[in-house]
């Protein structure tokens, strides 16, 4: 009886909506915590994932040993993969697509390379101008690992003892 009085009074007060504003009313005043974004950056994981890089060994030689893990790995199904077989015996990758469209940025492929091959890195920064341009080939993974190879390895380095 007592509990339905209380509820009777709560909803012709507007109990509920005078404590939202309560809330509302005491942040009013506070000071605003904004972030200009383009000029000012926040503060990135160091697990964040972004856009994705192929690396080569320092050598000079692409570290992908076209093993397909990646790409079974990937819920996504973002990834295609197509390799052929060297005069040594080696499998090198002669397609290597990842469609960013498609891509949820989970990682799996990350965590499945047994060569540390494929990464992702802390650039979020990306954008396609042209049709088409969601598609990332081989070659423009391996150009953009090689453009960010030193970024890349200092934060491989910092992740190393959570892995």
């Amino acid at each position: 009886m007592i509990a339905s009085i209380k509820h009777f009074i709560k909803t012709f007060t507007l109990f509920e909506l005078l404590q939202g504003l309560s809330i509302t009313g005491k942040y009013f005043f506070k000071r605003k915590i904004t972030v200009q974004y383009p000029e000012q950056k926040t503060p990135i994981s160091p697990r964040f994932r972004g856009h994705h890089a192929l690396r080569r060994y320092p050598n000079g030689e692409e570290r992908c040993i076209a093993c397909k893990l990646c790409e079974a790995a990937c819920p996504a199904l973002a990834i295609t993969i197509d390799l052929e077989e060297r005069a040594d015996g080696t499998r090198r990758t002669t397609r290597y697509d990842i469609d960013m469209f498609k891509c949820i940025y989970c990682g799996f492929c990350e965590e499945a390379c047994p060569v540390d091959a494929i990464v992702e890195t802390q650039i979020f920064e990306y954008h396609f101008e042209e049709r088409g341009d969601h598609i990332k080939t081989k070659e423009v993974l391996l150009a953009f690992g090689d453009k960010h190879e030193a970024e890349i390895a200092k934060h491989r380095v910092s992740d190393a003892p959570y892995r």
